[in-house]
Protein backbone atom coordinates (compact mmCIF):
# COMPACT_ATOMS: atom_id res chain seq x y z
CA UNK A 1 0.00 0.00 0.00
CA UNK A 2 1.33 3.40 -1.05
CA UNK A 3 1.55 6.11 1.80
CA UNK A 4 1.54 9.10 -0.69
CA UNK A 5 -1.33 10.38 -2.34
CA UNK A 6 0.28 10.92 -5.69
CA UNK A 7 2.43 8.07 -6.32
CA UNK A 8 -0.33 5.47 -7.32
CA UNK A 9 -1.24 2.07 -5.55
CA UNK A 10 -0.53 -0.87 -7.58
CA UNK A 11 -2.99 -3.08 -6.57
CA UNK A 12 -1.24 -5.86 -8.18
CA UNK A 13 1.63 -4.94 -6.16
CA UNK A 14 -0.06 -5.02 -3.28
CA UNK A 15 -1.67 -8.38 -4.00
CA UNK A 16 1.78 -9.91 -4.51
CA UNK A 17 3.34 -9.14 -1.57
CA UNK A 18 0.29 -10.32 0.16
CA UNK A 19 0.57 -13.95 -1.25
CA UNK A 20 4.31 -13.69 -1.09
CA UNK A 21 3.84 -12.70 2.53
CA UNK A 22 1.69 -15.62 3.49
CA UNK A 23 3.68 -18.15 1.55
CA UNK A 24 6.63 -17.45 3.30
CA UNK A 25 4.89 -17.37 6.82
CA UNK A 26 4.57 -21.39 5.57
CA UNK A 27 8.25 -21.74 5.03
CA UNK A 28 9.39 -20.11 8.03
CA UNK A 29 7.12 -22.21 9.87
CA UNK A 30 8.40 -25.78 8.23
CA UNK A 31 11.89 -24.29 8.25
CA UNK A 32 11.41 -23.19 12.02
CA UNK A 33 9.54 -27.41 12.57
CA UNK A 34 12.89 -28.78 11.08
CA UNK A 35 15.08 -26.63 13.11
CA UNK A 36 13.34 -27.77 16.78
CA UNK A 37 13.00 -31.36 15.33
CA UNK A 38 16.92 -31.31 15.13
CA UNK A 39 17.63 -28.92 18.05
CA UNK A 40 15.18 -29.50 20.39
CA UNK A 41 16.38 -26.38 21.53
CA UNK A 42 14.14 -22.48 22.07
CA UNK A 43 17.52 -20.19 22.94
CA UNK A 44 19.04 -21.61 19.40
CA UNK A 45 15.94 -21.62 17.25
CA UNK A 46 15.15 -17.93 18.11
CA UNK A 47 18.57 -17.06 17.46
CA UNK A 48 19.02 -18.56 13.85
CA UNK A 49 15.58 -17.80 12.58
CA UNK A 50 14.47 -14.55 15.02
CA UNK A 51 18.05 -13.24 15.50
CA UNK A 52 19.18 -12.65 11.93
CA UNK A 53 15.57 -12.04 10.51
CA UNK A 54 16.11 -9.19 12.73
CA UNK A 55 19.47 -7.97 12.18
CA UNK A 56 18.60 -8.01 8.63
CA UNK A 57 15.30 -6.15 8.46
CA UNK A 58 16.41 -3.88 11.25
CA UNK A 59 19.95 -3.02 10.01
CA UNK A 60 19.49 -3.59 5.87
CA UNK A 61 20.14 0.23 5.31
CA UNK A 62 23.37 -0.20 6.95
CA UNK A 63 24.08 -3.46 5.67
CA UNK A 64 23.16 -2.27 1.62
CA UNK A 65 25.31 1.07 2.18
CA UNK A 66 28.47 -1.13 3.70
CA UNK A 67 28.46 -3.52 0.81
CA UNK A 68 27.88 -0.97 -2.14
CA UNK A 69 30.36 1.51 -0.38
CA UNK A 70 28.46 4.35 0.54
CA UNK A 71 27.45 7.15 2.49
CA UNK A 72 24.75 9.15 3.39
CA UNK A 73 25.67 12.89 1.98
CA UNK A 74 23.60 16.07 3.64
CA UNK A 75 22.25 19.11 1.28
CA UNK A 76 25.37 21.09 1.40
CA UNK A 77 27.90 18.48 0.29
CA UNK A 78 25.12 17.59 -2.52
CA UNK A 79 22.85 20.68 -3.08
CA UNK A 80 22.01 19.21 -6.30
CA UNK A 81 21.16 15.80 -5.48
CA UNK A 82 19.23 16.82 -2.64
CA UNK A 83 17.18 19.31 -4.61
CA UNK A 84 16.44 16.37 -7.42
CA UNK A 85 14.96 14.41 -4.15
CA UNK A 86 13.40 17.27 -2.72
CA UNK A 87 11.07 18.40 -5.94
CA UNK A 88 10.39 14.58 -6.76
CA UNK A 89 9.31 14.34 -2.41
CA UNK A 90 6.69 17.09 -2.83
CA UNK A 91 5.41 15.70 -6.13
CA UNK A 92 5.08 12.70 -4.37
CA UNK A 93 3.68 14.43 -1.18
CA UNK A 94 5.51 11.90 1.00
CA UNK A 95 8.24 12.06 3.70
CA UNK A 96 12.14 12.69 2.41
CA UNK A 97 14.44 9.62 2.33
CA UNK A 98 18.07 9.89 3.72
CA UNK A 99 20.16 10.35 0.31
CA UNK A 100 23.41 8.45 0.16
CA UNK A 101 25.75 8.11 -2.66
CA UNK A 102 27.85 5.02 -3.42
CA UNK A 103 31.87 5.90 -4.44
CA UNK A 104 31.80 3.35 -7.71
CA UNK A 105 31.83 3.79 -11.36
CA UNK A 106 28.88 0.89 -11.75
CA UNK A 107 26.33 2.91 -12.82
CA UNK A 108 23.04 2.43 -10.74
CA UNK A 109 20.70 3.48 -7.88
CA UNK A 110 18.71 1.68 -5.00
CA UNK A 111 16.10 2.40 -1.72
CA UNK A 112 16.73 0.11 0.97
CA UNK A 113 15.36 0.72 4.72
CA UNK A 114 12.71 -0.77 6.78
CA UNK A 115 9.88 2.02 6.28
CA UNK A 116 9.04 5.35 4.89
CA UNK A 117 10.55 6.66 7.82
CA UNK A 118 14.00 5.09 7.96
CA UNK A 119 14.45 4.73 4.18
CA UNK A 120 17.55 5.77 2.17
CA UNK A 121 17.79 6.54 -1.31
CA UNK A 122 21.17 6.02 -3.27
CA UNK A 123 22.87 7.00 -6.42
CA UNK A 124 26.37 5.89 -7.53
CA UNK A 125 28.94 8.42 -8.82
CA UNK A 126 29.13 6.03 -11.95
CA UNK A 127 25.11 6.86 -12.76
CA UNK A 128 25.82 10.52 -11.40
CA UNK A 129 28.56 10.94 -14.24
CA UNK A 130 26.60 9.46 -17.12
CA UNK A 131 23.24 10.70 -16.86
CA UNK A 132 21.84 14.24 -17.52
CA UNK A 133 19.76 16.14 -14.22
CA UNK A 134 16.42 15.06 -15.72
CA UNK A 135 17.44 11.42 -16.46
CA UNK A 136 18.54 11.50 -12.91
CA UNK A 137 15.42 12.75 -11.43
CA UNK A 138 13.36 10.15 -13.57
CA UNK A 139 15.58 6.89 -12.01
CA UNK A 140 15.44 8.75 -8.37
CA UNK A 141 11.46 8.76 -9.09
CA UNK A 142 11.73 5.04 -9.29
CA UNK A 143 13.64 4.38 -5.96
CA UNK A 144 10.63 6.96 -4.13
CA UNK A 145 8.28 4.51 -5.63
CA UNK A 146 9.85 1.42 -4.26
CA UNK A 147 9.85 3.23 -1.06
CA UNK A 148 6.09 4.68 -1.35
CA UNK A 149 4.91 1.17 -2.01
CA UNK A 150 6.94 -0.08 1.12
CA UNK A 151 8.27 -2.94 -1.19
CA UNK A 152 11.75 -2.51 -0.03
CA UNK A 153 10.78 -4.03 3.30
CA UNK A 154 8.97 -6.96 1.93
CA UNK A 155 11.79 -7.86 -0.15
CA UNK A 156 14.01 -7.52 2.60
CA UNK A 157 11.91 -9.60 4.92
CA UNK A 158 11.57 -12.02 1.82
CA UNK A 159 15.11 -12.62 0.95
CA UNK A 160 15.71 -13.29 4.52
CA UNK A 161 14.55 -16.56 5.15
CA UNK A 162 16.40 -17.52 1.50
CA UNK A 163 19.62 -16.17 3.61
CA UNK A 164 18.87 -18.00 6.80
CA UNK A 165 18.39 -21.56 5.15
CA UNK A 166 21.23 -20.78 2.89
CA UNK A 167 23.37 -20.36 5.56
CA UNK A 168 22.23 -23.49 7.28
CA UNK A 169 22.41 -25.58 4.80
CA UNK A 170 26.28 -24.05 4.49
CA UNK A 171 27.01 -24.84 7.64
CA UNK A 172 25.59 -28.40 7.26
CA UNK A 173 28.16 -28.97 4.78
CA UNK A 174 30.94 -27.01 6.37
CA UNK A 175 30.53 -29.17 10.01
CA UNK A 176 30.26 -32.25 7.88
CA UNK A 177 27.01 -33.84 6.37
CA UNK A 178 27.57 -37.51 7.55
CA UNK A 179 28.67 -37.62 11.42
CA UNK A 180 30.24 -34.30 11.67
CA UNK A 181 26.86 -33.33 14.30
CA UNK A 182 27.77 -37.19 15.84
CA UNK A 183 30.94 -36.68 18.12
CA UNK A 184 32.83 -39.91 18.87
CA UNK A 185 31.99 -42.64 21.47
CA UNK A 186 28.81 -42.81 20.38
CA UNK A 187 26.93 -46.27 18.97
CA UNK A 188 26.06 -47.13 15.64
CA UNK A 189 22.42 -47.04 16.25
CA UNK A 190 22.24 -43.34 17.57
CA UNK A 191 24.64 -42.58 14.91
CA UNK A 192 22.88 -43.50 11.88
CA UNK A 193 19.87 -41.40 13.31
CA UNK A 194 21.38 -38.51 13.63
CA UNK A 195 23.32 -38.85 9.86
CA UNK A 196 19.37 -39.05 8.94
CA UNK A 197 18.56 -36.04 11.14
CA UNK A 198 20.93 -34.23 9.73
CA UNK A 199 19.92 -35.09 6.03
CA UNK A 200 16.48 -34.10 6.91
CA UNK A 201 17.68 -30.89 7.54
CA UNK A 202 19.61 -30.77 4.67
CA UNK A 203 17.19 -31.48 2.68
CA UNK A 204 14.20 -28.63 4.24
CA UNK A 205 16.68 -26.49 4.21
CA UNK A 206 17.36 -26.74 0.32
CA UNK A 207 13.86 -26.72 -0.57
CA UNK A 208 13.40 -23.66 1.60
CA UNK A 209 16.02 -22.12 -0.09
CA UNK A 210 15.10 -23.12 -3.81
CA UNK A 211 11.39 -21.93 -3.08
CA UNK A 212 11.83 -18.52 -1.11
CA UNK A 213 14.60 -17.49 -4.17
CA UNK A 214 11.79 -18.29 -6.78
CA UNK A 215 8.87 -16.32 -4.86
CA UNK A 216 11.30 -12.93 -4.33
CA UNK A 217 12.66 -13.30 -8.04
CA UNK A 218 8.92 -12.96 -9.20
CA UNK A 219 8.19 -10.53 -6.60
CA UNK A 220 11.13 -8.50 -7.22
CA UNK A 221 10.32 -8.43 -11.11
CA UNK A 222 6.57 -7.39 -10.62
CA UNK A 223 8.17 -4.47 -8.17
CA UNK A 224 10.43 -2.90 -10.81
CA UNK A 225 7.42 -2.94 -12.96
CA UNK A 226 5.39 -1.22 -10.95
CA UNK A 227 8.17 1.58 -10.06
CA UNK A 228 8.69 1.88 -13.74
CA UNK A 229 4.73 3.05 -13.74
CA UNK A 230 4.72 5.28 -10.56
CA UNK A 231 7.97 6.67 -11.28
CA UNK A 232 7.40 7.36 -14.60
CA UNK A 233 3.82 8.80 -13.93
CA UNK A 234 5.47 11.19 -11.09
CA UNK A 235 7.37 13.27 -13.51
CA UNK A 236 4.92 12.89 -16.14
CA UNK A 237 7.66 12.19 -18.98
CA UNK A 238 8.28 8.28 -19.28
CA UNK A 239 10.53 8.63 -22.08
CA UNK A 240 13.02 10.18 -19.55
CA UNK A 241 13.16 6.56 -17.90
CA UNK A 242 13.06 4.66 -20.51
CA UNK A 243 16.65 7.02 -21.87
CA UNK A 244 18.04 6.63 -18.21
CA UNK A 245 17.54 2.65 -18.74
CA UNK A 246 19.07 2.53 -22.11
CA UNK A 247 22.27 4.19 -20.95
CA UNK A 248 22.63 2.11 -17.56
CA UNK A 249 22.30 -0.53 -19.38
CA UNK A 250 24.36 0.27 -22.53
CA UNK A 251 27.50 1.17 -20.04
CA UNK A 252 27.03 -1.81 -18.18
CA UNK A 253 29.03 -3.37 -20.10
CA UNK A 254 32.23 -0.87 -20.12
CA UNK A 255 32.40 -1.90 -16.50
CA UNK A 256 34.90 -4.45 -15.22
CA UNK A 257 33.11 -8.12 -14.58
CA UNK A 258 34.88 -8.58 -10.77
CA UNK A 259 33.08 -5.30 -10.31
CA UNK A 260 29.60 -6.09 -11.47
CA UNK A 261 29.80 -9.64 -9.34
CA UNK A 262 30.86 -7.87 -6.52
CA UNK A 263 28.20 -6.01 -6.95
CA UNK A 264 25.46 -8.76 -7.91
CA UNK A 265 24.19 -10.21 -4.27
CA UNK A 266 22.31 -6.38 -4.55
CA UNK A 267 20.86 -6.81 -7.97
CA UNK A 268 17.19 -7.31 -6.63
CA UNK A 269 17.88 -3.58 -5.15
CA UNK A 270 19.28 -2.37 -7.95
CA UNK A 271 17.61 0.29 -10.77
CA UNK A 272 19.26 -2.25 -13.08
CA UNK A 273 20.68 -5.45 -12.64
CA UNK A 274 24.61 -5.89 -12.45
CA UNK A 275 24.55 -9.26 -14.51
CA UNK A 276 22.05 -8.66 -17.76
CA UNK A 277 20.62 -11.27 -18.90
CA UNK A 278 21.43 -12.54 -22.01
CA UNK A 279 19.10 -14.36 -24.71
CA UNK A 280 19.60 -17.04 -26.58
CA UNK A 281 19.08 -16.80 -30.55
CA UNK A 282 15.77 -16.67 -31.41
CA UNK A 283 14.29 -15.98 -27.79
CA UNK A 284 12.15 -12.82 -27.59
CA UNK A 285 12.65 -10.49 -25.09
CA UNK A 286 8.89 -11.20 -23.65
CA UNK A 287 9.51 -14.66 -23.50
CA UNK A 288 9.24 -17.55 -20.65
CA UNK A 289 12.70 -19.32 -20.14
CA UNK A 290 14.94 -20.75 -17.42
CA UNK A 291 16.70 -17.38 -17.24
CA UNK A 292 14.00 -15.08 -16.89
CA UNK A 293 12.68 -17.54 -14.05
CA UNK A 294 16.00 -16.54 -12.15
CA UNK A 295 16.07 -12.88 -13.19
CA UNK A 296 16.03 -10.05 -10.56
CA UNK A 297 14.40 -7.64 -13.23
CA UNK A 298 12.52 -8.04 -16.32
CA UNK A 299 13.85 -8.04 -19.39
CA UNK A 300 14.84 -4.22 -20.84
CA UNK A 301 12.43 -4.43 -24.02
CA UNK A 302 9.45 -5.54 -21.66
CA UNK A 303 10.22 -1.97 -19.80
CA UNK A 304 10.98 -0.07 -22.22
CA UNK A 305 7.57 -1.34 -23.69
CA UNK A 306 5.55 -0.12 -21.00
CA UNK A 307 7.33 2.77 -20.85
CA UNK A 308 6.84 3.63 -24.45
CA UNK A 309 2.56 3.04 -23.44
CA UNK A 310 2.88 5.05 -21.03
CA UNK A 311 4.05 7.91 -22.82
CA UNK A 312 1.49 6.92 -25.52
CA UNK A 313 -1.35 7.14 -22.93
CA UNK A 314 -0.61 10.46 -21.20
CA UNK A 315 0.17 12.14 -24.57
CA UNK A 316 -3.52 11.25 -25.36
CA UNK A 317 -4.32 13.25 -21.97
CA UNK A 318 -2.48 15.64 -22.52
Amino acid sequence: MAISRKIPVDRGLTARMFVTGLLLVVLYAVFAGALWFALHSFVILFVVIFGLLFGQYWFSDKIALWGMHGRIVTPEQEPALHGVVDRLCALADMPKPRVAIADTDFPNAFATGRSPKAAVVCATTGLLRRLDEPEVEAVLAHEISHVAHRDVAVMTIASSLGVIAGLTTRMMLYAGLFGGFGGRGRNTQSGGQLVVIEMMIMLVSIVVYAVSFLLTRALSRYRELAADRSGAILIGRPSLLASALVKITGDMGRIPTRDLRRAEPFNAFFFAPAITQRRGPGQQGGGLSLSALFSTHPSLERRLAQLAELEAQLGEAR
